[in-house]
Order: C-alpha cells, then sequence, then structure tokens
C-alpha cells in the first residue's frame, strides 16, 4: 500500500523522505529543540529545582552543549545544506543524514548518563560528528575543486579540536582550560558569522529591500578576515598575551568590523524583519568583540558579557533568521516572514538585552536568567511551531 500514488501510506513516506532530504531540516528542527529544552534544564538546576548528575558537570554541560550541541548542529545543517548550491554535487541526505543526525542525538543524551556508560564512549560519540560532518563537506568540494570554500573543512575540524579540549579539561578538572576552549569555540564560530556575514548579507541588504547592492572595499574585507583571525588567537588565550595587548587587538577589530557592518545600512532594512535582525547580530558581534577588549583592562565590563554578546546576540539572533531565511528558500517558498518571526527575532534580542546588561537593573541573577530563558523560549519556539510542518513536507513546487 505505500507504493499507491495518493495514499495516506504514501503521503507519510514521502514526508519522511523530504524530512532527510537535506541536512538543514532536521537539524535546524532539532538544533532550535534542544536549544530550549537544554535551557530550561541549565534554569531548573541553577534555580535548585532539580538535581542532575551530568557528564562534565552543570557548567561544563550547559557551555559545552549550547556551543558543542545546538551551535555546531546548526552549523552543520547550514554548511551541508549550502555546498550543494556551491558545487552542484548531490549533499549528504537519506541514510547517510540519518545516521549522522542519531549520532548528534546520542551524544545529547549520553550526556545525562555519565555513571551508567563508559567515559571514553561518551567522548568518543561525542567527539565523531563534527569531523564526520567535515568528511561529508569536503566531499563534494575537492569533487569539483571548489577551492574558495575548502577553509570550512579545516574551521570544523579546529572546532573538533576545541571539542576535544573541554573533554580533556573535563577529565582532568582543569576549569581554566575548559574556559579557554570555550572561548575559542565561540571566537571560530565568530569567524564563521564574520566571513558568512561578508559574503551573503549585502547581497541579502539588496534584494529584500530593493535597494542597490553596497560594494565590499577589497582592503576591508581582507582586514576584517585578518583582524578575527588574530583576535581568534589572541583571545583563546593558549599563549598568554598582555592584557593590554589583547584589549588592543579586540577594540581595533571591533572597530574594522563596525566600519564594514555600518556600509550595509541597517537604516534601509528597518520593513523588513528577516534583513534587520542579521544587520542587529553582526552589530552584535561589533558589540561583543568591544566588551571582550574592555574586560581585559576595565573591571565595569566581565568576560561573561562579552561572551553573551556574541553567543546570544551574535550567533543566536543570526542563526533565528539565517534558520528562518534558508528554510524557507529552500522549500521553495517566498523569503518573507510575518508577525510570528518578527515577534521571535525581537524575543532573541531581548533574551540577549537582559542577560548581558540585566544585572544592572535587577539584584537576582536568577530572575535574569529567568527572564533571559523565557524569551529564548518563545524566540526559538516560535520556530519550531511556525517551521514544523515547513521542514517535514516536501518542497512545494
Amino acid at each position: 500500500m505505500i507504493n499507491i500514488p495518493g495514499s495516506k501510506k504514501q503521503i507519510v513516506a514521502d514526508k519522511s523522505v523530504a524530512f532527510l532530504e537535506f541536512a538543514f531540516r532536521p537539524f535546524f528542527l532539532f538544533g532550535a529543540i534542544f536549544s530550549i529544552i537544554s535551557l530550561l534544564i541549565w534554569t531548573a538546576l541553577l534555580r535548585g529545582d532539580t538535581t542532575l548528575s551530568l557528564y562534565g558537570g552543570s557548567l561544563w554541560w550547559h557551555s559545552h552543549e549550547m556551543l558543542f550541541g545546538f551551535t555546531a548542529a546548526i552549523i552543520v545543517g547550514f554548511l551541508l545544506t549550502a555546498v550543494q548550491n556551491w558545487s552542484g554535487v548531490r549533499s549528504l541526505n537519506g541514510k547517510g543524514l540519518l545516521l549522522l543526525l542519531l549520532l548528534w542525538l546520542a551524544a545529547r543524551i549520553a550526556f545525562f548518563f555519565p555513571e551508567q556508560l563508559p567515559q571514553a564512549l561518551i567522548i568518543i560519540v561525542d567527539m565523531a560528528f563534527l569531523p564526520l560532518a567535515a568528511v561529508a563537506l569536503a566531499y563534494p568540494i575537492i569533487k569539483v575543486k571548489l577551492w574558495r570554500n575548502l577553509m570550512f573543512i579545516p574551521i570544523l575540524l579546529v572546532m573538533a579540536s576545541s571539542n576535544a579540549l573541554t573533554h580533556y579539561a573535563a577529565y582532568t578538572g582543569d576549569y581554566a582550560l575548559s574556559s579557554s576552549a570555550t572561548t575559542f569555540m565561540v571566537l571560530l564560530v565568530t569567524l564563521v558569522m564574520c566571513i558568512m556575514g561578508g559574503r551573503v548579507f549585502p547581497m541579502f541588504t539588496a534584494n529584500g529591500t530593493g535597494t542597490p547592492r553596497v560594494n565590499a572595499i577589497n582592503i576591508l574585507e581582507k582586514l576584517s578576515v585578518i583582524s578575527i583571525l588574530v583576535a581568534v588567537m589572541a583571545g583563546a588565550k593558549f599563549i598568554e598575551l598582555p592584557s593590554m595587548v589583547v584589549a588592543i587587538i579586540f577594540i581595533l577589530t571591533s572597530i574594522i568590523h563596525a566600519v564594514r557592518v555600518i556600509r550595509w545600512k541597517i537604516w534601509v532594512t528597518l520593513k523588513t524583519p528577516l534583513v534587520w535582525s542579521l544587520h542587529i547580530s553582526y552589530w552584535c558581534i561589533v558589540l561583543g568583540l568591544l566588551l571582550f577588549g574592555l574586560s581585559e583592562i576595565s573591571s565595569l565590563v566581565s568576560h561573561s558579557q562579552a561572551i553573551h554578546t556574541l553567543t546570544i546576540g551574535g550567533m543566536a539572533t543570526m542563526i533565528l533568521a539565517m534558520i528562518s531565511r534558508v528554510s524557507l528558500g529552500h522549500t521553495g517558498r517566498t523569503i518573507v516572514v510575518g508577525k510570528t518571526m518578527t515577534v521571535a527575532f525581537l524575543a532573541i534580542i531581548a533574551a540577549f538585552v537582559i542577560r548581558v546588561f540585566g544585572l544592572y537593573l535587577l539584584d537576582n541573577y536568577s530572575q535574569v536568567l529567568s527572564l533571559t530563558v523565557l524569551f529564548w523560549t518563545i524566540g526559538f519556539g516560535c520556530f519550531v511551531a511556525l517551521y514544523l510542518p515547513i521542514l517535514i513536507k516536501p518542497k512545494v513546487n
């Protein structure tokens, strides 16, 4: 009966195939859902509402899972989808994609059973995801000699190395190394955002607003990439540099990227949520880099504020905007969002503002965290509710 055209069982089968047609479908959906669940658990743990034995401890688990669980899933979903457009070669799909998804999911579950599962098994399962994704990404790129995009392969492998360092830090109890490794990952993702932003944001702005595309200034684009590369190495602190030197590197990097993003003219995007949300995410990168530099030389700004500006303001806002856009474009729909996703973008921006600046107004950290997670849940919850049918159904003809 499955093969009878138009039958109910045939429709179910088609939906199943559609869900594994491209990597963006499962990884955007599962990543968004996981981010909500993990933050709700993190809030419950800090408030004392529940107790859980987590691999690496609750703080290690939180930072690891938001980076190597949630963010890595979105990056892999995006890259394994984009590579087919870049190369014209069929990207990972079907059973291969399902296996990669199940591997990612297995690692997320394994962290809840540190006493029941061998530590080596947990590490291997979690560590395998990014290298395997890099292999899947490498095949179409190398096949057509698309060397311009080859850089994403070593970036994924360096991210995998950062993951290995977090596991080593958990094993040894080296909290300084754990902090350096997670900061390194945050800055690596920031590097990816800056590269992709420079490539597509001017085009998205022109297409979305009907205004002329801003032409790139070659020297500015090179400085943008070089400066963020230097900032990644300086900020991770695997090699100790004087605080003033690190501060100067980050402040100069922030200025360079501010010049870059102001040229993209956020003021022409104010009626286009899918575009102004991307601009705001990039402005948060500028602010995060500035705060990172200031945190090195001033007690008025904390390292946590800088990191959460980059992660919630930069990453989460850009992720929400990009997965909304990619999901519409790759399923044959008009690339326009309505009121629901506009509310979602505003909610995630509110989450950033509350998490980074909330303690200036509220004395209770628990309240700040709870409000942050509430707005995050609204933001990504809107995406899940609105895009679930889009991601599981076949492409619109």
